[in-house]
């Protein structure tokens, strides 16, 4: 008896699963714990989610976080900046959107200091400063952090025919650590607000 026309039937379901590569099976299921942590650290904080929980989560046993990942802390670190890389892409349409640099200038200093993935980044930079089996995981997401804003900031000068008073790539490196410095003063009991900082300023986009 063959599987009707219309989809595979069970037994062939089943089949294809048993039959799926290690390897994709293993890169599955590490996404899956990815996804998984970016959730649940981004709404309780890292202290307040155990290794059990993302593992119940993302549908894993707790051994194959520390198989994948080597330990919570690493997860935690990779999670954190994996969610704000996709955060930072809410910049891009928004400024898009603006015509002149002024209003380009505020509207990402906005946007950016109101990412909600900025405060978990900033505790995962926090968590590496002692482990330095950490660094070079931040290393590696600050790289792709910076090219993807150097790239949309020569892309809109390009664009709207603007300029910048030093190289793209140093105008983003000084845009995104001022954003991680004034997340950091709030997060460590400053009586103001991260917007009391001028972002905007920091940034040179103007007429050419």
């Amino acid at each position: 008896m063959t599987d009707s026309p219309s989809g595979p039937g069970p037994r062939r379901t089943r089949a294809a699963r048993t039959a799926e590569p290690p390897r994709a099976r293993g890169r599955r299921t590490r996404d899956a714990i990815l996804r998984a942590a970016e959730t649940l650290f981004a709404e309780r904080g890292p202290a307040a989610v155990s290794v059990a929980d993302i593992a119940g989560a993302a549908g894993a046993h707790p051994n194959q976080i520390t198989y994948y990942f080597g330990s919570k802390d690493a997860l935690f670190v990779e999670a954190a900046f994996r969610l704000l890389l996709h955060q930072a892409q809410r910049l891009e349409p928004i400024g898009l959107r603006k015509r002149t640099p002024e209003s380009f200038r505020a509207a990402l200093a906005r946007t950016a200091l109101a990412l909600p993935a900025v405060p978990v980044a900033v505790h995962a930079m926090s968590v590496s400063r002692l482990r330095p089996e950490l660094h070079a995981s931040v290393q590696q997401s600050l790289s792709v952090l910076f090219l993807q804003a150097e790239r949309y900031l020569s892309a809109v000068l390009e664009r709207r025919g603007w300029t910048v008073d030093r190289p793209a790539a140093v105008e983003v490196r000084t845009f995104w650590t001022t954003v991680f410095g004034a997340r950091l003063f709030t997060e460590s009991g400053y009586s103001g607000e991260s917007a009391d900082v001028d972002l905007a300023g920091v940034l040179t986009v103007r007429e050419a």
